[in-house]
């Protein structure tokens, strides 16, 4: 049993200071490799971002949602935009725990809170990466959860977890959420999804998995002959995590629903952005155009993209994967591929789907450490590359 699991068993503190430092220590290799391959990105943006007259950091802190994040956090939630074409884009649209850090930093600092996210972003990339290498330590050995914190960091969006952008920070939470209810640590698991909710929409996923799991593990427990009350004594804190779990997603729907005057009121807002769920109707007439137009080369790839994604899950599946990592990287991907809106967005909404890399991170931990050094940096460099044209140019939307 390794320490942070340790700290988890009954009679033991739940925070536990020498366990949390002998996983800290642990996690050093994974940190170490996560930042290298982080700051690589930003050395490489801010050199193409002087070539091209522009400033980087003005890209990480000023740009698209991180204005409207911003804007929450300097002046509240009522701002709306109303464009030629009579669309309604309002800042309800975005949740409200990143605002409240950069509003609660920026007064405790003299940061702006425009640098108090991308500070929030930082660490929160480096809490993620940590929480990674963590579950991948946990299920496939030290190895693992190295390669599984490095592939994170070197996605070709990667560049967003440097930004003043939510991803960061749910993806610590969700994954964090996700390792309390791998080491049976129900309440911490509740607590942290409830946060998640309260970060990003697909806080529902995080929220699923804890729930999908609790009723998998009293299945497994009754098929065991342990029932009712005696199940969940034999999974201490189970219940209050269930329910403490979807209070962030719940409360902040609820919350625009009375202030919208109605229940529906977020998915009233976000029809306002052209976002929702159209169960992948508008990605698949996007895809069609792509291939039966001039553009068949960029449909083709599309299509070899979404097949691939799709691989890794169903093979992590196969491979055994864990029921909450399961659930949550499956429900992830069902979201992003089935919501409608701009497609640009879809590999960014896919940035919290890390269960997705631990095919293969299996694999490189099994090469020869030459050899997967070399592939990471290979994708490290072309990641680096990419997040820098992209963000100098449309950018994340």
């Amino acid at each position: 049993m390794n320490d942070l699991a340790s700290a988890a068993v009954p009679g033991r503190p739940l925070c536990d200071v020498p366990a949390v430092r002998a996983a800290l220590r642990r996690a050093a290799p994974a940190l170490a490799a996560f930042s290298a391959i982080r700051l690589l990105g930003l050395v490489v943006l801010a050199v193409w971002s002087a070539v091209n007259g522009k400033d980087w950091h003005t890209l990480l802190t000023a740009r698209w949602d991180a204005l409207w994040y911003t804007r929450v956090a300097e002046q509240g939630y009522g701002y709306t935009v109303q464009l030629p074409n009579g669309d309604v884009h309002s800042n309800l649209a975005f949740f409200p725990l990143l605002p409240w850090l950069e509003r609660g930093l920026s007064a405790l600092s003299p940061l702006s809170p425009a640098d108090a996210g991308m500070v929030v972003a930082w660490l929160a990339s480096l809490a993620a990466a940590w929480a990674l290498y963590a579950t991948g330590e946990r299920l496939h050995g030290p190895r693992a959860g190295i390669a599984l914190a490095a592939l994170w960091a070197a996605l070709p969006v990667g560049i967003v977890q440097s930004m003043a952008y939510s991803e960061s920070l749910f993806t610590a939470l969700a994954a964090w959420s996700m390792y309390a209810v791998l080491t049976g640590r129900w309440g911490w698991a509740g607590v942290l999804a409830s946060l998640a909710g309260l970060t990003r929409p697909v806080g529902a996923a995080v929220v699923a998995a804890v729930w999908i799991t609790a009723a998998v593990t009293l299945w497994r427990q009754r098929a065991g002959g342990v029932r009712g009350r005696a199940a969940l004594r034999a999974q201490p804190g189970m219940l209050p995590g269930v329910l403490l779990a979807p209070l962030g997603w719940c409360g902040y729907f609820l919350w625009v629903a009375a202030r919208q005057g109605s229940f529906t009121g977020y998915l009233d807002v976000q029809a306002g952005w052209h976002n929702g769920f159209d169960g992948g109707i508008g990605f698949g007439t996007f895809v069609w155009h792509q291939l039966s137009g001039p553009a068949f080369a960029a449909g083709l790839g599309l299509l070899i993209g979404v097949g691939l994604v799709i691989w890794l899950y169903v093979h992590g599946v196969r491979q055994g994967q864990p029921v909450p990592l399961a659930v949550y990287g499956g429900t992830v991907l069902l979201l992003a591929l089935t919501a409608k809106g701009y497609f640009g967005s879809k590999p960014r909404l896919m940035l919290p789907a890390y269960p997705l890399l631990l095919p293969p991170a299996v694999a490189l931990a099994r090469w020869r450490p030459v050899r997967s050094w070399l592939v990471v940096g290979l994708v490290a460099a072309g990641s680096a590359a990419y997040g820098a044209f992209w963000l100098n140019g449309s950018g994340p939307p």
